[in-house]
């Protein structure tokens, strides 16, 4: 809305200073900060609020240290880092911009979902929440809609840099190198020189008009990557601190490439593909990031607030989407690395246990406990040990990311 009003301002009475609203590097600092103290300020509000609801955790006993020390402690502190994400955007972005409009949609879904299913835990004392057809439904329903908005909307274009004998020094003495905007469904591939892979390919055995049905398989490429990252950060969301911190690092990375690939100049330097209008998401992540820094200052061991499927969920669908608009979702394994050896482990410890009860009628396990950190907690790790160093785990793997830009 202010960047509306700035616009205004400029174009009917010149104000002085109103174009600074232009830029997207000032209104995506503007928007961290103004997050930062939603966050911050308001935060302790809302945690105020939520004690005299007495919407508090119910922890089971599972054995672990300092566990049963939280019970009681407010959730759906995710409201926080929701709001705090909010109101910066709709006060600094481009509202009509399609990246900043799918963003929007995702923040608003995934929250009613976390949000329906820590009501559910919280006031129907039913500690199974919302069940998990139902959650399984809301992601595959928002993988659906961002995939069709994705691949359907005029709006979501790219650029693609014309060869060399092609690339021609136009009249005001600017060279063209890329060509024009158009639709596709190409994505990044990490580590490789020639590193774009057209996903409309592999249905090149339907004919000479295959890319026509391309959305057959983008469309369910996304409900994956969708569904798999919003459930990654939910089984990281288990000691203080860990999910929130832990994406703030991805998401700050994210925000890197968002700008590069809304960016000519940098696009064509680091050759990188060329995204028209998606540098807008650079305000968006902004204030996300900032939201989530804001709530670790209420989350961090010992915690006052947890942010529950509220913000987990939320959290998990955002940068799985961004990375998805962006088309860098072949390097979430590695940027979301925290999440995937979360997930992970989930799945081997399942997976390993059934085999061997099966086998030998008795079940075995590979960790201690799972998700992974638990399993730390279990060797009598300190919370506040393991957090910090999945961090520097997490910070080890946002830099390995950036240099995917010029590593190939």
């Amino acid at each position: 809305m202010l960047y509306y009003l700035f616009q205004y301002l400029e174009s009917e009475f010149n104000l002085t200073g109103a174009s600074v609203f232009q830029f997207i590097t000032f209104r995506a600092a503007a928007a961290f900060i103004l997050s930062l103290l939603v966050s911050t300020i308001f935060g302790k509000r809302i945690i105020n609020y939520l004690r005299r609801q007495q919407v508090g955790e119910s922890i089971r006993d599972l054995g672990l240290e300092g566990q049963i020390e939280k019970s009681g402690t407010p959730t759906m502190g995710g409201i926080i880092i929701i709001l705090a994400t909010l109101i910066p955007v709709l006060l600094l972005a481009k509202l009509e911009n399609i990246y900043i409009v799918i963003l929007l949609i995702t923040t608003i879904w995934m929250g009613f979902i976390g949000f329906a299913d820590d009501y559910i835990k919280v006031f129907k004392k039913d500690k199974q929440g919302l069940k998990g057809i139902f959650k399984v439904v809301g992601q595959v329903g928002l993988g659906i809609i961002v995939g069709a908005m994705l691949y359907f909307h005029n709006g979501v274009t790219i650029k693609e840099q014309l060869p060399a004998e092609q690339q021609i020094t136009q009249q005001e003495g600017k060279r063209k190198v890329f060509g024009e905007a158009h639709k596709s469904t190409k994505t990044t591939v990490p580590f490789l020189k020639h590193n774009e892979l057209e996903y409309a390919k592999a249905l090149s055995f339907l004919g000479d008009e295959y890319e026509k049905y391309a959305w057959l398989i983008f469309i369910p490429i996304v409900i994956f990557i969708v569904t798999a990252i919003s459930n990654g950060a939910n089984l990281t969301d288990g000691i203080d601190g860990l999910a929130a911190g832990s994406s703030a690092i991805m998401v700050i990375t994210l925000a890197v490439f968002a700008w590069v690939s809304g960016n000519i100049v940098f696009a064509e330097y680091l050759d990188v593909m060329y995204i028209p209008n998606s540098g807008e998401m650079t305000v968006y992540i902004s204030a996300f990031a900032g939201a989530l820094i804001g709530f670790l200052w209420y989350n961090t061991y010992p915690a006052q607030v947890f942010m529950g499927d509220t913000g987990s969920l939320t959290i998990g669908g955002i940068i799985a989407v961004i990375a998805i608009a962006i088309r860098k979702e072949l390097l979430l394994p590695l940027l979301a690395g925290v999440f995937m050896i979360e997930t992970i482990s989930v799945i081997l410890q399942v997976g390993y246990f059934k085999y061997t009860k099966r086998k030998f009628g008795t079940g075995k396990r590979i960790f201690k406990m799972a998700p992974l950190h638990h399993h730390y907690q279990k060797l009598k790790y300190h919370e506040s040990k393991i957090v910090t160093r999945f961090w520097i785990v997490g910070i080890l793997l946002a830099v390995f990311t950036i240099v995917t830009l010029k590593l190939r």
